[in-house]
């Protein structure tokens, strides 16, 4: 499976025999076949009609809009899951602060793993910066018993918090100094490599929350992430482990060229990246879509066991208030 990405202004999308037609100024420039295609993006001046959304919805393809100059994503969603459930059980268990903390920790574990194996792989591939490595991945490793010895979802918060400022204290070491990075910044990015990762952290969120609403979950009701108005929270919560996976794409883009500072312009309003570089993105983000949709579904299988054992075991305690007989 693919995605497609439109941004061109003008473009007209068309329905046709199972397939997308591109028509601009009036004229045929291109067709994609649907039938490959789970997701479709969308940025600036696109047309196309009800129909086309229609069959997307059909065919299980979910739609995201990026719109204005930040890219803010809207989710057209594919046709749901016809289990409800699953989510019935999912919105009981938010109210479950021991297993909302036993599934934030897990979430938080995976995603310092995650960071920890990187920085390891980076430290024995760049000598240059196996100081700073270093010491990253001891500050790391010592926040290992802090994410078990958690009490509280506020506390398990606050060990990420800590992890994170420790995590891109290293990523800056690996970054090149040309794209002053010096840390996370966001709403809006300050610089090209946090444009970049914003880009991709929006693009993968938008991601998880389609695959979420496909397999039978509501993405807004959350378990690590709390419920809060317009927040995805349940997607948010996903994304936390496969945040370094987005790292990992961000900086190989940068590594091998395909992005550069030039393809990214910053004004009060933040630091974006342009038209042409955007055109380099989209195609190396399709090039990569499997490997971190294969991260995604990892990430709701493993999810989605531990709400169906939860169920199991709650239809094992029906059946034994069924079965017992009051003698009174």
């Amino acid at each position: 499976m693919t995605s497609l990405f439109v941004d061109r202004r003008g473009v007209v999308l068309e329905l046709e025999s199972g397939a997308i037609v591109f028509r601009e100024n009036g004229e045929r420039i291109g067709t994609v076949p649907i039938a490959p295609l789970s997701r479709v993006f969308l940025r600036g001046d696109v047309k196309l009609p009800a129909a086309l959304l229609g069959k997307l919805g059909e065919q299980g393809v979910g739609v995201v809009i990026l719109s204005g100059r930040i890219g803010r994503p809207s989710l057209l969603l594919a046709r749901p899951h016809n289990d409800a459930v699953r989510r019935v059980a999912q919105i009981r268990l938010s109210f479950d602060e021991p297993f909302c903390l036993q599934i934030g920790k897990t979430l938080i574990e995976r995603k310092l793993t995650r960071q920890i194996e990187w920085f390891t792989e980076l430290r024995e591939n760049d000598m240059q910066v196996r100081y700073e490595l270093s010491h990253a991945l001891r500050a790391l490793e010592e926040h290992w018993p802090r994410i078990g010895h958690a009490s509280s979802a506020a506390s398990l918060r606050g060990v990420e918090g800590s992890a994170a400022a420790r995590y891109f204290s290293g990523l800056q070491a690996v970054v090149p100094n040309s794209l002053h990075f010096s840390g996370r910044n966001r709403r809006p990015p300050r610089d090209p490599f946090n444009a970049l990762l914003s880009l991709t952290y929006t693009l993968l969120h938008s991601e998880i929350a389609i695959a979420l609403y496909g397999a039978g979950f509501d993405p807004y009701v959350g378990f690590y992430h709390r419920l809060a108005f317009g927040r995805e929270s349940l997607a948010s919560d996903l994304l936390e482990p496969l945040r370094p996976l987005a790292d990992q794409f961000a900086l190989a883009l940068i590594r091998k060229k395909v992005l550069e500072k030039d393809h990214f312009s910053t004004t009060e309003a933040g630091c974006l990246l342009g038209k042409a570089g955007r055109t380099r993105y989209y195609a190396a983000y399709g090039e990569h879509s499997e490997t971190l949709r294969k991260g995604i579904n990892q990430e709701i299988e493993w999810l989605t066991a531990q709400v169906n054992e939860i169920m199991a075991t709650a239809e094992d305690d029906v059946r034994s208030e069924d079965d017992f007989e009051d003698f009174g």
